[in-house]
This record gives structure tokens, sequence and C-alpha cells, in this order.
């Protein structure tokens, strides 16, 4: 996704692109057996969770990834653990550089 994190001025101006990794654990003991969306985690709400927090110009990914995680375990009860990579595609650094990644996790 494109969106203009950073500490740089021209990054705020020009923006860059970006990649996020969320795995998250949950209880699929029911939703197997229900096959019930209610019963297990909506992926594509999470996905909307990220779009909009990715949305929302940071200095930092450390801050852009905490914000992803408190919204994920606030509005969603069954997650029990999650992780967030957050890497911004080719970055400003000088060099030939693929992306820099930053992880982090939490967990109830």
């Amino acid at each position: 996704m494109y969106t203009n994190h950073g500490c740089l001025d021209e990054e705020a101006l020009i923006g860059s692109e970006y990649r996020v990794d969320l795995e998250v654990t949950t209880d699929l003991t029911k939703s197997s057996k229900t096959d019930d969306l209610k019963d297990t985690v909506d992926y594509v709400y999470l996905n909307k969770v990220i779009k909009e927090e990715m949305a929302i110009r940071s200095k930092l990914l450390e801050q852009v990834a905490q914000r992803i995680l408190d919204r994920i375990f606030k509005e969603e009860e069954m997650v029990l653990e999650a992780t967030v990579k957050v890497s911004k595609l080719n970055p400003p650094l000088g060099g030939d550089v693929e992306k820099v990644t930053i992880q982090m996790s939490q967990s109830r």
C-alpha cells in the first residue's frame, strides 16, 4: 500500500510503498465445526483496520504497528495473540536496500 510515513519532510510529501503482514492466533475449534464467521476472527475486518491505521501518518513504523495491535485487541475479542510486521519498501537510505521491517507482538 502507498502512504506517507517517515521522519523526513520528503516522505510526508512524496510517500512510499509499504507492506503489512499480520499473524493472529485464536481458538478455531468452534468455527471449524459451525462453519460460521461469527465464531472466528474476520480477516476482512482485520484488513480494514490495517488500511485505516496505515492511512494515519506517523514518523515511526513502531507507532503504526502499535496502533494496529491496539485496535485488534480492542475490537476483536477472539484474538489471543498477534504479530504485525510493517515494512517500508525501497527506503530512502542512500543505498540499495530492498526494505526495512519492524515487528511487534502482543498477547492477551
